[in-house]
């Protein structure tokens, strides 16, 4: 990963929207279990209007990449605690904007927003306009019955949240998930993309569409 700022492995469009990356550290907890995690946080805007992908642990590093820019969604590939902890933060600093979450996902994001309720349903096929790029949503369960990644064909990437990683598919161990949705979810939605485009994940490291692809099988033999 670049350090916070630009991710310059994926090139501006010509509108010039581009894509800011940091990370920002804290807790997943669920099913009585709590882990220490490091989640990726993605901004993707040009100079005047943006979007922040998943709201986890500290809200201070993602309205330093969001700026003076206006912030229009926050966009939540799921409703983990560790994906959604600052949403009221960014709400606060930036109350015009959306906070959109599949419905599916709903009673996860009660258990830690019970008090707030996402403003924008997202459904599979729908777009989001970020200046000249579009955002489609591409439903992916499995991982949690609300997972969805945003695709942006004109950036050549796709950000996958925690539904495929470098290495396979997100973990299915707990409550909400299941490995044989996830792994269909992953062959029908996002290895149907260009094997150049670029996978932006929820946690560690970046890799392609074409990278992830021949491990299917694997995958199923290892199981979740």
């Amino acid at each position: 990963m670049t350090a916070a700022g630009r991710y310059d492995r994926v090139a501006p469009s010509p509108g010039g929207v581009r894509i800011d990356h940091t990370t920002t550290s804290g807790t997943f907890s669920l099913d009585g279990g709590t882990w220490d995690v490091e989640n990726n946080v993605w901004v993707v805007g040009d100079d005047s209007t943006c979007v922040v992908v998943d709201a986890p642990h500290d809200a201070a590093p993602i309205l330093e990449l969001v700026g003076d820019r206006r912030l229009t969604h926050v966009l939540l590939t799921h409703a983990h605690d560790d994906h959604v902890t600052v949403v009221p933060e960014l709400l606060a600093a930036h109350p015009g904007a959306a906070v959109a979450l599949h419905p599916a996902d709903r009673e996860l994001w009660d258990r830690t927003h019970p008090d707030l309720a996402p403003t924008q349903d997202l459904a599979d096929g729908d777009v989001v306009q970020v200046g000249d790029v579009e955002l489609t949503v591409l439903h992916t369960p499995g991982h949690a019955p609300g997972a969805c990644c945003f695709h942006a064909r004109d950036l050549g990437v796709v950000l996958t949240g925690d539904t495929l990683f470098q290495g396979g598919p997100g973990a299915t161990g707990r409550s909400f998930s299941d490995f044989p949705t996830i792994v269909e979810s992953i062959r029908e939605k996002l290895l149907t993309l260009p094997p150049e485009t670029t996978v932006l994940t929820g946690h560690g490291d970046a890799t392609t569409i074409g990278a992830e692809k021949p491990d299917v099988e694997e995958w199923i033999r290892r199981g979740h």
